[in-house]
């Protein structure tokens, strides 16, 4: 099975052809192709390339499938004896990645 470790946004992902990521928003349109090119490590059925930290020569070909919402959270500030109550709402936006193939050199 081949697999790689990608960092997209501060964050680290693990990267399986034909699966589908999701990672913090980019700016990018649903069905453009991109190119990820910070890939930290390549697992290709026992062969395992390490970068140091990012492996030359690697890239993650994907697809943009989606641009959606995550899941609303409740912010709620308070202060007791002085009648301070704040509420929020806070929805995180994320892109759908769909892993196309791992190329190494």
């Amino acid at each position: 099975m081949k697999y790689a470790i990608m960092e997209s946004g501060g964050k680290q992902y693990k990267a399986v052809p034909g699966e589908t990521v999701r990672v913090d928003r980019l700016p990018n349109e649903v069905n453009d192709k991109i190119d990820l090119d910070k890939v930290l490590l390549v697992v290709d059925d026992g062969d395992i390339k390490i970068g140091t930290p990012i492996l030359e020569g690697a890239t993650i070909k994907a697809t943009v499938s989606d641009q959606i919402k995550g899941r609303k959270i409740r912010v709620f500030k308070y202060k007791p004896k002085v009648r301070y109550r704040k509420r929020q709402g806070h929805r995180q936006r994320y892109t759908l990645l769909k892993i196309d193939e791992i190329v190494t050199d």
